[in-house]
């Protein structure tokens, strides 16, 4: 794989990896389990931390439930749902959990102070398949909505807009492949890249010798190309298929 898949696909090549470890788990690969459970522990810790509303550590009970439900969460993940095996264990690690504090007190209502109701948490029952993949959206959701927020935080650092980009945008495919491959030059550039990040403006003069077309068109796409040349830079995981997409038209 070249150097320019290499950063364009990196969020996505990790998740990826995290799968096809799962599938050789799944297949019987204990060791690799054992790797994958110890190395997600931190990650274990924070989700049981977020129910019970305190600092989990490695001694307390809650902490082994998280651990066994994310031990589960690998056993029944399926990549093919389209969801992260992430967002699936946090899902069965909570219901676990709130499970396991219910088994703990008096009454079958009873739920941590200051804690919101699992309904208001939005964490589905968890026999309900089809609730647990409507939550894993939600969650994507959430996760995609963020992204376009700090993605635009860092256009507005450059002069850029969400409207004006969705304005400056090539319309015709060639157009648009053209600049997006711009924009990877750039950012395999380490000087033009450096400029680009430090001056918050194209380098055109300097692109015009790295590429075959016209000063005019890199004028008429900077902004465009700028946008890509961000999302390159950054860990952007949805808007980095977005501009996939863009190049395999």
């Amino acid at each position: 794989m070249n150097q320019m898949l290499s950063v364009l696909f990196a969020a996505y090549k990790k998740r990826r990896s995290l799968e096809e470890k799962v599938l050789k788990i799944q297949k019987g690969d204990n060791i690799l389990r054992n790797e994958l459970i110890q190395s997600f522990q931190p990650f274990v810790a924070k989700t049981v931390s977020s129910v019970c509303k305190r600092y989990i550590n490695d001694s307390d009970d809650e902490f082994s439930i998280g651990l066994i439900a994310f031990n589960e969460a690998i056993n029944k993940y399926c990549p093919k749902k389209g969801s992260s095996l992430l967002a699936f264990a946090e899902v069965m690690i909570k219901r676990r959990v709130i499970d396991y504090i219910r088994t703990q007190s008096k009454g079958p209502d009873v739920f941590l102070e200051g804690a919101a109701s699992e309904e208001e948490r939005g964490i589905p029952e968890f026999g309900d398949e089809k609730s647990i993949e409507e939550y894993e959206q939600q969650l994507e959701s959430e996760k995609r909505r963020e992204e376009i927020k700090a993605y635009t935080y860092r256009l507005q650092e450059f002069g850029i807009t969400f409207s004006e980009l969705a304005k400056a945008s090539p319309k015709h495919t060639d157009a648009r492949m053209t600049a997006i491959h711009i924009a990877k030059l750039l950012v395999q550039n380490e000087n033009l890249n450096n400029l680009l990040l430090t001056k918050k403006r194209l380098p055109v003069k300097q692109l015009e010798e790295l590429v075959t077309v016209s000063r005019k068109t890199i004028e008429r796409n900077r902004k465009y190309i700028i946008a890509v040349a961000i999302i390159l830079n950054g860990e952007y995981l949805f808007l980095n298929d977005y501009v996939k997409e863009g190049m395999a038209e």
